[in-house]
């Protein structure tokens, strides 16, 4: 794929994570099909998903892909360290990795993106590819316009069944 079919695609996904969170504003529904979504449209995807931030550590939340680890403690592994640091990280190669979890031997290389609302880590998309070196500037850049679009449409209160009594 050319620089500029990258971009088109990801101009569409851009497009695509806007219309599909129009009027839904549900946090679960929203990281549900916004894993869905970027599954489909990166086909080398073998984990496209979130880490959410309990306050302590970051726990599995909605994601495509196999079984995978439930908790992470912050600074650990790449999720861990791009939620300490909130930023971007990406690895070409997980096997080179010195602080790399590995939860899928498929996982080849990976790109984490922090989701910060108003200072507050809410947790992060990490996105695990079969290829190496399989993520770049464009992918960071429009990944995190997807983030951004996914943190300002997410209503981040999960207290979906009431308060408990």
């Amino acid at each position: 794929m050319t620089h500029s079919e990258k971009i088109s695609h990801y101009q569409l996904l851009i497009a695509q994570i806007d219309a599909l969170l129009e009027g839904e504003s549900n946090a679960l529904a929203n990281l549900s099909n916004a894993s869905a979504l970027l599954n489909q449209a990166l086909p080398n995807s073998v984990f496209t998903g979130f880490y959410l931030f309990d306050g302590t550590e970051l726990i599995l939340g909605p994601f495509q892909g196999g079984v995978s680890c439930v908790h992470i403690a912050l600074g650990k592994g790449v999720c861990g360290e791009s939620a300490q640091t909130q930023k971007t990280i990406i690895v070409d190669d997980v096997t080179s990795h010195a602080n790399y979890i590995s939860c899928d031997a498929a996982a080849m290389s990976e790109i984490v993106l922090p989701m910060v609302k108003n200072g507050q880590l809410l947790g992060v998309l990490d996105l695990d590819s079969h290829l190496k070196a399989d993520y770049d500037a464009i992918d960071q850049e429009y990944l995190e316009k997807f983030v951004a679009i996914l943190v300002e449409k997410t209503d981040w209160n999960f207290a979906m069944f009431g308060e408990k009594n």
